[in-house]
């Protein structure tokens, strides 16, 4: 097992748009990962097992909601400081990002902003300290890029509803004490309901076979006549503009954290390639992987920027799920390609767990498509800058 030695890239000395309680953030995460995720990770993702040990961890670190309000259990940070933990725990693993990702963004952020103060009361606390964990259900196995097309759905029943139909590629839905869900009412209108385990007709089947996110617990959300309180549904969020609010708060995470796993398979090819020798000299002087890192440290260089910039907009309750949404495609499309890019500079090496590239690799082809395609993603920009709607 390899000593995890990141060094993070800073081509533009991003650092210096930093606060001192940002740097704090990130550096107590940055080494949080060294010593408690680089050295189990590998052995996670090739037995495809959530290492659920961690959950302690995040939770004390104030990686669970570090947004929502201090009074609820959270840790009142700004998103710049959101961001750049998010950043620090993709580097790690997208998987265990994807964790705290849904946790804060998916299941604390709606219960916060649309819930009733007994129920923020009742569970943010927990869900703050890891003491609970949640998912978020509205990819549908037939509905995933137009979620308006949702056939879960539930009706009244007195003093509670009863919610029928199924969600899938649920991140930590199999170990979830609660799920936040997104079902149509019998007017078709869009809400939100809290889900508990143990409520009858509730289960939660875990997703076998992934070649991606292996270190995560993905899984679909099955209601089978299951009785909900009517006290457990979200009293602010009427129609898609709920869900859609809340992948905004993931996807700026996302922004951030696949540009963590950007800047370790940049750093863990260049220090390869400074030590690999081949035709009498390093490889690192070669031009074509000069070509490559040169470009690398480029891309993460402007993503770095573009997420920092995107943080202050936030701060400033100024930036739109458009420019969010540019942010999400722009960085998992440039670290898609530059972990196939280090992966070349790696050789056979690159394919081993010995190195985190092809872990990342495989990660990524997950990241670039959830909570958003790619293609989605460029019709949200094009949308936004010709006025014209192109997804009918």
């Amino acid at each position: 097992m390899l000593k995890d030695l990141f060094q993070s890239p800073d081509y533009f000395h991003v650092d210096g748009l930093l606060t001192e309680e940002h740097l704090m953030v990130r550096d107590a995460v940055r080494q949080w990962v060294k010593k408690e995720i680089s050295p189990i990770i590998e052995d996670a993702c090739q037995q495809a097992t959530f290492p659920s040990h961690i959950i302690k961890g995040l939770g004390e670190l104030g990686c669970f909601g570090p947004t929502i309000p201090q009074e609820y259990g959270g840790g009142g940070m700004d998103h710049i400081s959101y961001g750049l933990m998010m950043q620090e725990l993709e580097r790690g693993d997208s998987g265990v990002r994807s964790t705290a990702s849904v946790q804060g963004s998916l299941v604390m952020y709606p219960i916060f902003t649309f819930g009733s103060e007994e129920q923020k009361r009742k569970y943010l606390p927990k869900l703050a300290s890891g003491e609970w964990m949640g998912c978020f259900g509205l990819t549908e196995p037939d509905f995933g890029s137009n979620p308006s097309g949702m056939i879960t759905h539930f009706k009244d029943a007195g003093d509670h509803v009863v919610l029928n139909g199924a969600k899938m590629w649920i991140s930590n839905a199999p170990f979830a004490q609660i799920a936040v869900v997104w079902a149509k009412d019998e007017e078709g209108v869009i809400r939100g309901l809290i889900v508990e385990r143990g409520m009858e007709g509730f289960t939660t089947p875990e997703t076998k076979g992934k070649w991606s996110l292996r270190a995560s617990a993905t899984g679909e959300l099955v209601f089978d006549n299951v009785k909900v309180p009517k006290e457990n549904i979200l009293p602010n969020a009427k129609g898609l503009k709920g869900p859609l609010s809340c992948l905004s708060s993931a996807r700026y995470g996302i922004a951030w954290g696949v540009t963590g796993a950007a800047m370790d398979c940049y750093d863990a090819a260049l220090r390869y390639a400074k030590e690999r020798i081949q035709f009498g000299k390093p490889i690192a002087g070669f031009q074509l992987t000069q070509k490559k890192l040169a470009e690398m440290v480029t891309e993460i260089t402007k993503a770095q920027l573009m997420n920092w910039r995107l943080g202050v907009l936030k701060n400033e309750g100024k930036a739109t799920p458009a420019q969010i949404s540019m942010a999400k495609r722009n960085a998992c499309e440039i670290a898609t390609r530059i972990a196939r890019e280090a992966r070349q500079i790696l050789g056979g090496m690159g394919i081993t767990g010995e190195y985190p590239i092809m872990r990342h690799m495989m990660n990524l082809e997950s990241v670039i498509t959830y909570e958003g395609t790619h293609e989605i993603h460029l019709l949200i920009t094009g949308l936004d800058i010709t006025g014209l709607d192109a997804f009918h």
